[in-house]
């Protein structure tokens, strides 16, 4: 993919090569309103405005990025960590490389600032993390973000999050897209049943934030559970919120707001997990003799929890550090350019029959 050159900017903006000089300078005294349609321009085409722009437009940097949802939630710290821990070595095509986390919040818009940042900066990889917005309009710019990087030899990594399609057009090309998915739909599918062999019929559901692939995918295999036992899919039974304990203890009573009569809880992660069971205890029922709760993605303090939480394990271990070797060139591209990572199901002290 060509490189975007200042005369591509000037004629974007309607101004001369010398004018969007200046305003790339800051030395001269230009228009405000000149100044705002260059940098729009320089904006919209993702022009390279650093000063080393031309060196490293023959050679990647030494940067790496990588983006998460939120850095606070151990389930991307983990990623991060394992990812950031294959660039820290010297052996190996590469050498050493500088990671960059960049916190997303979970919002679109940012995310593509970063790619657009990171892109500027000639990144030798970028590795995305985590869930996906399902809107249209930003699959379409999230995969023009992506091509750009890709097409200027940035290797690109998705971690735990639905293949995009790459804009290569030969499967064994090396600017392909890499993907590493998560199998969030059987996993949360082989949950439910689980407690429904139990002999669970009320179940509630946390689910994660709507428009989310993640949230999706869990929730699709929560309902396909049902469905398969013939157990309704109330509407009821399901409530939205974010990857976190606050969400999840409000989550959960508006559950019992509006139905009493629940037997267990599966939640969106494991912190959404602990904020249900704390609901549950403020209430006065006891985990699991009146509710069972489980939770998802097995993050370290899962096993600790009282009782200790039924969960379903993803490798988050090995996906991050796999992810990190791909960034790095170090381990070939899996088979179509997509590896998907199987789920466990952890059974333990917070889920038993119904007692009622």
């Amino acid at each position: 993919m060509a490189a975007v050159t200042l005369a591509d900017v000037a004629a974007r903006a309607r101004v001369s090569t010398a004018t969007v000089s200046r305003v790339l300078s800051g030395n001269y005294p230009v228009a405000e309103s000149t100044r705002g349609r260059v940098l729009r321009a320089v904006e919209e085409l993702e022009y390279v405005v650093n000063g080393q722009a031309s060196a490293l437009a023959a050679a990647s940097s030494d940067l790496v990025g990588i983006l998460v949802n939120d850095i606070a939630d151990p389930f991307f710290g983990i990623i991060a960590g394992a990812v950031q821990s294959e660039l820290s070595g010297t052996a190996g095509p590469g050498g050493e490389k500088l990671a960059v986390v960049c916190n997303t919040g979970g919002a679109p818009e940012r995310e593509l600032t970063y790619l657009t940042l990171l892109q500027r900066q000639r990144a030798a990889a970028v590795v995305l993390t985590g869930s996906a917005s399902e809107g249209a309009e930003h699959a379409r710019a999230l995969a023009a973000k992506l091509a750009r990087l890709a097409g200027a030899g940035t290797r690109v990594v998705l971690c735990g999050r639905p293949a995009q399609d790459s804009p290569a057009p030969e499967p064994d090309d090396p600017t392909r897209l890499t993907t590493l998915a998560f199998d969030n739909q059987g996993g949360a599918e082989r949950l439910t049943a689980y407690l429904i062999g139990l002999g669970h019929r009320r179940i509630g559901c946390v689910a994660g934030p709507p428009g989310r692939t993640t949230t999706g995918e869990r929730l699709a295999g929560h309902r396909a559970a049902l469905a398969a036992h013939g157990i309704e899919d109330a509407p009821r039974r399901t409530v939205h919120g974010a990857y976190d304990r606050a969400s999840g203890y409000d989550a959960t009573v508006e559950l019992l707001r509006r139905d009493t009569d629940l037997t267990a809880i599966v939640a969106a992660n494991d912190t959404a997990a602990l904020g249900a069971c704390a609901a549950l205890r403020d209430r006065g029922l006891r985990i699991p003799e009146d509710v069972s709760v489980a939770g998802f993605d097995d993050l370290p303090f899962s096993a600790d929890a009282a009782p200790a939480l039924t969960t379903v394990r993803l490798p988050l271990q090995e996906a991050g550090a796999r992810a990190g070797r791909l960034a790095m060139g170090r381990e070939e591209r899996p088979p179509g350019g997509l590896a998907t990572f199987h789920s466990e199901l952890l059974v333990r002290g917070s889920t038993s029959i119904p007692y009622s």
